[in-house]
């Protein structure tokens, strides 16, 4: 009786009278137009192995002969079997990539006690709060304001438009272990995690196997090299701008003919990487939001007293995961729905964040993000002359996004990289608390415990922006420098609030000419629509 085994996908069984084949190493679910295999053909105790095409007649040829002569087996019972052994190699291919299409969209089905404790979640008050807290409850050590927003993008994955984010830390400080923790409360389905790529590895998903995905890149280093990490960069970057990579490829059929093939990936995606450069590669850098890691004593202190909890068998996991499923179940029932903010025209940022214009765009979809997640407590709205439904942002929700934004808006705005500014900030609060005016580099680097090269590096950067001067000394004896302005941070980050509490302020002057009854169209103008409350159910649908 003819059959093909497939239990161990690595090595198919197949049966056909007195013939005992096994294909080795499985099969390629791509190309359809060609059938690479390498056979063991078995019988008895005698057996040929042999690697080939079974869309090529003469491969096929070559070994139906080649069994006849060594294993002395008729050619027409050997043609017969290779004949009905690739019939059930083609089934078996197609099905294979039927149940990977098929997985691709799989979504976990929730219990009704699960998805009314989700629901209960995403409407009972003070979300922003509760998530920042569970979110620690999670796993999570420190950083409050960074695993927040660094979920909230995450979240982003399902609208039009998803943000994306890099963390930025020097080597050791939990980059790449904050994106893990805040990623285990994302559902599996929803992520894809990589840690090496190719050139050309982004353009072989399936055309939607990577829609509304949160890609999660563990060093982006890695990708930030020349030849084939450039080409990978490139993919990554396109999928972020364009939501979709196309690419066509040229390769000879089992006939010899040249045949061209188009490669399509639509996205969107949410990307989400880590790296210790500052400048991994500005093009991509300017497609996301920096943060920048907590690298003070305070934070270590944290971590090591979570790390003595968890040796000590003081911290209860159970509840972690607890917590963990909840968020992930919040994340499954929140649906794609339209966003329109009634007061963008009137949101302004500080001139002095640098790229202006990519800023503002983050900055308007961050506030997108959290109207999202607010779902289940708006008010859901059509317009009438086009269908569309859609909820609307609240100036709560730009309260929110303003706070937590601060720090990005004054890390874009500052001239120093983030490494720079940490030590920079570090020098004036040692000479503050010494009370002195003037230091040298063998000092501060012995009190700061910084390294030669890097500080090397700092100074350079410093001298450059003109916050430091060198006064007095030589190079033998070494320099003395002095801070040419103390109070450029704080000055800079007063600009910033001033202006995001400004307006605020303005926006909630204005609340009473967007609360009339005559609510915008999604295109920002006056138009008649129709409001509604619609339950969880007709939300779902």
């Amino acid at each position: 009786m003819q059959a093909l085994n497939t239990s161990n996908p690595e090595h198919l069984e197949y049966e056909s009278g007195i013939l005992n084949i096994a294909v080795l190493g499985g099969i390629r679910l791509e190309g359809l137009d060609r059938l690479r295999t390498t056979l063991k053909i078995q019988v008895e105790h005698l057996a040929i192995r042999h690697n080939l095409d079974l869309y090529n007649d003469t491969q096929v040829d070559k070994l139906i002969r080649k069994v006849a002569g060594k294993l002395e087996i008729g050619t027409s019972v050997t043609a017969a079997a290779l004949q009905e052994l690739t019939n059930e190699l083609e089934e078996y291919r197609l099905s294979e990539i039927e149940k990977q299409n098929n997985n691709e969209t799989q979504k976990v089905q929730l219990t009704e006690e699960e998805r009314k404790k989700a629901e209960l979640y995403l409407t009972a008050p003070n979300l922003m709060e509760r998530t920042k807290e569970d979110i620690g409850k999670s796993g999570v050590v420190g950083e409050e304001m960074n695993r927040l927003l660094m979920y909230l993008i995450f979240t982003s994955r399902k609208q039009n438009q998803p943000l994306h984010i890099v963390s930025l830390g020097s080597s050791g400080t939990g980059k790449t272990h904050l994106q893990e923790k805040v990623s285990e409360l994302i559902p599996e389905e929803d992520k894809l995690e990589i840690t090496s790529l190719s050139e050309n590895a982004f353009y072989y998903f399936g055309q939607r196997q990577l829609q509304n995905k949160l890609i999660l890149i563990e060093d982006l280093d890695g990708l930030s090299g020349t030849g084939a990490n450039q080409g990978a960069f490139y993919a990554l970057r396109e999928l972020q701008s364009k939501k979709r990579i196309s690419k066509t490829v040229v390769h000879k059929t089992s006939r010899g003919e040249t045949k061209t093939i188009h490669l399509q990936v639509e996205g969107p995606v949410s990307v989400s990487g880590c790296t210790t450069k500052e400048k991994i590669y500005e093009d991509n850098a300017n497609r996301s939001f920096l943060i920048y890691l907590d690298e003070s004593a305070e934070q270590d202190l944290k971590i090591m007293e979570y790390q003595r909890r968890i040796s000590a068998g003081k911290i209860n996991s159970e509840s972690e995961s607890q917590i963990r499923k909840l968020l992930q179940n919040t994340q499954r029932i929140l649906q794609p729905i339209k966003v329109i903010n009634p007061f963008a025209e009137q949101l302004q940022f500080p001139q002095a964040v640098f790229k202006p214009r990519r800023t503002n765009s983050h900055y308007l979809k961050f506030i997108e993000a959290i109207t999202f997640y607010h779902q289940y407590q708006r008010e859901e709205m059509i317009n009438e002359e086009t269908g569309e439904v859609f909820i609307e942002t609240t100036i709560e929700d730009i309260e929110a996004a303003n706070q937590l934004m601060k720090e990005i808006l004054l890390r874009k705005s500052d001239e120093l990289s983030g490494a720079c500014r940490n030590y920079f900030e570090e020098l004036k609060q040692y000479l503050n608390e010494n009370k002195l005016s003037a230091f040298t580099n063998s000092t501060i680097r012995k009190t700061l415990r910084v390294n030669h090269s890097n500080q090397k590096r700092y100074m350079i950067e410093l001298q450059q922006a003109g916050f430091i001067k060198r006064n007095t000394g030589n190079k033998k004896k070494g320099f003395n420098y002095q801070i040419v302005s103390v109070e450029e941070y704080e000055q800079l980050k007063e600009g910033i609030n001033t202006v995001l509490d400004k307006v605020l302020e303005e926006v909630q002057s204005s609340v009473e000419v967007h609360s009339t009854n005559e609510p915008l169209k999604p295109n920002g103008s006056k138009g008649k629509t129709k409001k509604f409350k619609s339950s969880v159910e007709e939300r779902k649908g």
